[in-house]
């Protein structure tokens, strides 16, 4: 599977459990850590485990390595590091304090809907 695939890969797991507000940021033009980011928001912390969850176990079947996980319990962010892709997962109000759309809004943006 190809990188952009396995993005939406991942980025379709998130919207298949209810994650809204889905972005997919092509970030390899500016950074030497990844290529990508994938940003979504849960309606919980209760949910955003859950994505986590699920995120960390497609990415295990896909091969990927799970560099880390971080900011897991009760933080409303969780950032799950699988080497070129890095999944970003927020409470609505983590999201909007943190604001990374913004800060990465010189890069080809995409919003992921099925």
């Amino acid at each position: 599977m190809e990188l952009k695939e396995t993005v939406y890969d991942l980025a379709k797991q998130l919207s298949d459990k209810k994650a809204v507000d889905i972005s997919i940021i092509h970030i390899g033009e500016r950074a030497s850590f990844a290529d990508y980011f994938i940003n979504a928001t849960a309606g919980s912390d209760r949910q955003l485990d859950a994505l986590t969850d699920v995120i960390e176990d497609r990415a295990a079947e896909l091969g990927l390595p799970l560099r880390g996980a971080e900011g897991k319990v009760g933080s409303g962010w969780t950032l799950i590091d699988c080497g070129d892709i890095i999944v970003n997962i927020f409470t609505a109000a983590q999201r909007e304090r943190y604001s990374l759309d913004k800060i990465w809004s010189d890069c080809d943006t995409e919003t992921f809907e099925e």
